[in-house]
Formats: C-alpha cells, sequence, structure tokens
C-alpha cells in the first residue's frame, strides 16, 4: 500500500511516498542527496527492496518547490546540513503518527548530502535504531557524529576514491556501532550492474538487524 503523505515543516509543505508491507517490522525515511528528490530512481530502488524485507518506506521531497527552484541556481540549499537534518527529525515525528505506520521503530537511509542530514538527525534521536549511508558525505554532520548512537553503516563504491577516504575520516569520529562496506567496482551512483542490487541487500540486512523490536 502507497500513500502520498504531506510533511508539514517550518519552511513548507514537502511532499512524500509513504508505503506499508503487510505486517512491517519498521519504517525507514530517507533523506535523498544533493539535487535529487524522492523521485530518485536510485532510492526507489533500494526502498522497493527493503519492502520486501518488511519494511515501510518513507520517501520524501527535503525542498519545498519554491527552494528547489533556487537549489536549481544557487546549489546552497543541498548543502544546508542544518535545514536538511530539522525536515528529516519532522518527517520521522510525523511518520510515527501516521495510521499507517504509527509506532513503528525507524530508520534512516541517506545519499549524498543526505547521509549528514541523517545522521545530524539520528544524534539529536536516539530512538532512531539505525542509518545507512549511500555515497554519502558523512564527514559534513561534524561534531554530530560523536553523538551518533544508531549504529551507522557507510556504503561506498571501490571507484569513489574520494567520498571513500572522507567516510574513513568520519568512521573515526562516530561512537556508535560503524561498518563501512565497500561495494567493489562501484563509482558515486552506483550505476554498475549489480551494484545497487548489492547496496540494497546490504542495506537490507542492516536495518532487519538493528530496527526491529
Amino acid at each position: 500500500m502507497t500513500v502520498p503523505v504531506i510533511i508539514q515543516s517550518r519552511g513548507g509543505e514537502l511532499p512524500g511516498d509513504l508505503t506499508v508491507p503487510p505486517r512491517p517490522v519498521g519504517v525507514v525515511v530517507f533523506a535523498h542527496g544533493s539535487g535529487s528528490s524522492r523521485h530518485s530512481r536510485r532510492n526507489r530502488a533500494v526502498a522497493q527492496a527493503l519492502q520486501r524485507r518488511g519494511f515501510a518506506t518513507l520517501l520524501l521531497d527535503l525542498l519545498t518547490e519554491d527552494e528547489e527552484q533556487v537549489d536549481l541556481r544557487s546549489r546552497q540549499l543541498r548543502f544546508d546540513i542544518g535545514l536538511l537534518s530539522a525536515r528529516v527529525s519532522t518527517a520521522v515525528a510525523q511518520v510515527q503518527e501516521h495510521a499507517a505506520a504509527r509506532g513503528l521503530p525507524v530508520g534512516l537511509f541517506g545519499a549524498s548530502t543526505g547521509a549528514a542530514a541523517a545522521l545530524v538527525a539520528a544524534a539529536d534521536d536516539h530512538s532512531i535504531r539505525a542509518v545507512v549511508s549511500r555515497g554519502g558525505r558523512p564527514d559534513l554532520a561534524g561534531d554530530a557524529l560523536r553523538r551518533v548512537q544508531a549504529p551507522t553503516l557507510l556504503l561506498v563504491g571501490s571507484l569513489d576514491v574520494r567520498v571513500l577516504d572522507l567516510n574513513h575520516q568520519a568512521s573515526l569520529q562516530v561512537v556508535a556501532e560503524t561498518r563501512i562496506e565497500v561495494v567493489q567496482g562501484a563509482t558515486h551512483l552506483f550505476e554498475e550492474p549489480g551494484a545497487l542490487e548489492e547496496v540494497a541487500r546490504l542495506a537490507g540486512d542492516w536495518f532487519y538487524q538493528h530496527v526491529p523490536v
């Protein structure tokens, strides 16, 4: 079952798609990356794999329509981690009150700059049970990394050399259980054959291990 939802944020309404499988074991909120949206093909593919594992998923836009237009010109809002993390936190609070997902334990899946937003949100909300980053920029979470208590999985392509180095550096600051999984032969967008499927498998295993009660 997929239902459209509207997250009421301080800056305006954020549209999202909430999909709930039969007998869900948890809900995963997606924080998309730079210049992306809830329509991201890659995030939707991962969400579908998680749904098959029994997770409800919420894919939403972290910027309003007006903000998207501003960001297309300036490319600045996509790097406003404070703004994005506040939107993720708001989405978590509101999805937990939605009739279809009320009371479900929550995990966060972040991509690119969305990974930093997810980590900051998890640092501020210790009810978050797990975080997965895909090709993320956890370094942009700054000092919040030291306050993250949720087990954190960092997924990086072996050919995404700069981001892999940034993930290694950031992982040293996370006090929670942290693991880096390197997807061999993959670049930043995991477009190579089988790469995204491996991301979905690893993310599903991590969430299934840490999110359900």
